[in-house]
C-alpha cells in the first residue's frame, strides 16, 4: 500500500486480516473510543500478511505512553520484513496508549495505569472501556504476543524479560530474546500479558531499557528477539541469531523500598550480582547529613534501579532478581 500521508490510511473498527492482500503490508487506524468533540481516538495498526498460512504474531508497544523503545523495534521489523516470504501474519501496534503517548505521560488520561486494568470492562469508565476494546478488537486476533515495555519514570532497566517459565512455548519465546535477565513471573491480574494468557495466547513482556528515549543498542536487540521468534514459529526461512550472552534466569524478583524520605544515591549498577548484606544505597537529608544506609536483603542481581534522587518514604531503590540455582 503506497502512502503519501495519514489521510491515505483507512480507518477500521476491528482487525480483519483478510483486508490486507497476501504478500503485502497494510496500515490502518483502528478506532477505539471518541474524545470530547466526538472525534475518534485511533490506534495505529500495521499488518504484514504472508503468502502462506501460519500463526498471527502480535507485537505491541507503549502500553505506557512514555515507553518509547518498542516503537522503533516495530517500525524496523516492518521495514525489514518481506511479506512475500512470510508465512502467517505479523500485527504491530507501535502505540497502544494513545492518550498517554500524546501527553508524554505514563498513565491514561484519567490517571489510570492501563497495564493494571486489563482486560477492562465493556461498560466501565474511559480507561476500562479503552482496555476492553483493545483486547476485543485487537488482542483476540493474536496467536502469540510480544509486549514491549521500558522502565518507569525516574528508573532505568537492564534488558530483561518477564515470562511464565513453566509454559514450554513461553519459556522458548523468552530465551530467544537473548536478554540480560529473564524473571519467572506468572502473569499477574490486570496486565496485557495476563489478559492474553487468560485467552490462551502465549505471551512475554520485554523490558527494553529506559523511558522517554530511543536506545539504539536495545532497539537492535529487540528486533533480533522478534526475528528469532519468527524463525522458531516457522514464519520465515532464516536462522535464529546466535545467542551471544549467558542470560541470567531468576526464579523471582522483588523491589526494595525506602522506609524514610530524602536524597537517594544507589551505589550499585544494572546487572551487578549482589551478596546478602552488601551496601546498595544511602539517603541524606537536605543538609547533606547521611540518615540511612540500605543493604541487600539476600543474594541477587540488579534488574533495575532508581535514578531519581528525591524520594519519599516508600520510594523504590532497586529491583532485585533472585537468581535460580
Amino acid at each position: 500500500m503506497q502512502m503519501n500521508g495519514q489521510s491515505d490510511i483507512p480507518q477500521i473498527e476491528e482487525i480483519d486480516i483478510t483486508n490486507t492482500a497476501k504478500g503485502s503490508i497494510g496500515y490502518y487506524w483502528l478506532k477505539l473510543i471518541s474524545d470530547g468533540f466526538g472525534s475518534p481516538i485511533n490506534v495505529p495498526v500495521m499488518v504484514a500478511r504472508g503468502m502462506g498460512d501460519g500463526p498471527i504474531l502480535g507485537v505491541t508497544a507503549a502500553v505506557h505512553g512514555n515507553e518509547l523503545n518498542g516503537i522503533p523495534v516495530i517500525q524496523r521489523l516492518f521495514n525489514e520484513i518481506d511479506a512475500k516470504e512470510l508465512r502467517g501474519t505479523i500485527v504491530g501496534i507501535p502505540v497502544v496508549n494513545i492518550p498517554a503517548f500524546i501527553r508524554k505521560k505514563r498513565r491514561f488520561n484519567d490517571g489510570v495505569d492501563l497495564n493494571h486494568i486489563m482486560p477492562g470492562k465493556k461498560d466501565g469508565n474511559i480507561s476500562s472501556v479503552y482496555a476492553y476494546r483493545f483486547i476485543e478488537r485487537i488482542v483476540k486476533k493474536f496467536d502469540y504476543l510480544l509486549d514491549l515495555h521500558t522502565a518507569s519514570t525516574g528508573r532505568i532497566n537492564s534488558y530483561y524479560v518477564r515470562a511464565d517459565m513453566s509454559q514450554t512455548i513461553v519459556q522458548k519465546m523468552a530465551l530467544l530474546q537473548n536478554a540480560d535477565i529473564i524473571v519467572h513471573n506468572p502473569p499477574s491480574d490486570g496486565t496485557l500479558r495476563g489478559a492474553a494468557d487468560d485467552l490462551q495466547i502465549p505471551a512475554i513482556t520485554l523490558e527494553v531499557g529506559n523511558p522517554s528515549t530511543f536506545q539504539k543498542r536495545l532497539i537492535r536487540s529487540g528486533v533480533e528477539g522478534v526475528h528469532n521468534v519468527l524463525c522458531h514459529l516457522d514464519m520465515v526461512d532464516d536462522e535464529i541469531a546466535d545467542l551471544d550472552r549467558d542470560t541470567v534466569i531468576c526464579s523471582a524478583s522483588k523491589w526494595i523500598y525506602m522506609d524514610t524520605g530524602g536524597l537517594l544515591s544507589v551505589n550499585v549498577e544494572l546487572r551487578e550480582v549482589l551478596k546478602k548484606g552488601q551496601k546498595i544505597a544511602e539517603v541524606r537529608n537536605v543538609f547533606g547529613t547521611k540518615i540511612k544506609e540500605y543493604f541487600a536483603p539476600e543474594d541477587g542481581i540488579v534488574i533495575g534501579k532508581s535514578i531519581s534522587p528525591v524520594n519519599q518514604t516508600g520510594g523504590r531503590i532497586l529491583h532485585l532478581g533472585i537468581i535460580k540455582t
